[in-house]
């Protein structure tokens, strides 16, 4: 199968790790493709970034499927377009966000997400609770730019580790997810040092995308997931006008 991931921000470099993390858990058998998206933000944080995230990603994801992607991955915990995707794409697509929490939920009855900044927090927050989640899961920032994490000159590890320790002794969390993509190369060291299951969603969200496959699931397209209608789109976002929808 071919599983297409996509990185909604600019920067190549994120994409690198994230696709590092993904091929660590690839199936044999799994082709991997990953994208960094063409146009908007170096990197998402807030809602001004998401919205202007979501024509680079659903462009990549519908260039993927057209070039033969089994189910799609996007690769930032705001789970940026996700809604969007799902209606446009005739392939399952995946939010890590969504892929990560769910892991969690099942070995561990407490979790704690911790993201990068306070803008971030909020967004994250209300997607735990629209996954069925808030009584379950404490979300926390610590307070590191999405781009630190790029530069091993900065603090942003040690930020990361002090507010992981915060989440085990005052939320008494059983496991914890990493709430960020630029988070992915972390979870094993992280789970070594604090003993305690450490979640990546980009790695949960690239075996839930091979079960989908496997198990020949996609996206149901009645009602809030169905084609978008045709009609004509203007301006700038011409070219997003939708396609003809398949015959049912």
């Amino acid at each position: 199968m071919r599983i297409l991931i996509v990185n909604p921000n600019t920067t190549a470099s994120m994409t690198r790790r994230i696709a590092a993390a993904a091929e660590r858990v690839l199936a044999t058998d799994t082709q991997l493709v990953a994208v960094t998206s063409s146009m908007g933000p170096a990197s998402i944080e807030g809602y001004y970034d998401e919205a202007l995230a979501v024509p680079g990603l659903l462009q990549a994801i519908r260039q993927g499927e057209r070039d033969g992607a089994d189910a799609a991955i996007i690769a930032c915990f705001d789970d940026t377009g996700l809604d969007a995707a799902r209606a446009m794409a005739g392939i399952p697509v995946i939010g890590i966000c969504e892929a990560a929490v769910a892991t969690a939920s099942f070995i561990a009855q407490r979790f704690t997400v911790v993201t990068t900044m306070e803008r971030s927090r909020l967004p994250v927050e209300a997607l735990v609770h629209r996954y069925g989640m808030g009584m379950r899961a404490r979300v926390r920032a610590a307070d590191i730019p999405v781009l630190s994490l790029e530069d091993p000159a900065s603090t942003a590890r040690e930020r990361l580790c002090r507010e992981i320790e915060i989440a085990l002794r005052e939320d008494r969390a059983e496991a914890i997810v990493l709430g960020c993509a630029g988070m992915a190369d972390l979870p094993r060291q992280l789970q070594n040092e604090f003993g305690v299951p450490v979640i990546d969603g980009v790695a949960a969200a690239v075996k839930q995308a091979e079960a989908l496959v496997t198990l020949g699931l996609s996206t149901a397209k009645r009602g809030a997931y169905a084609f978008p209608v045709e009609k004509t789109y203007t301006g700038m976002l011409a070219s997003f006008q939708p396609d003809v929808a398949p015959a049912a």
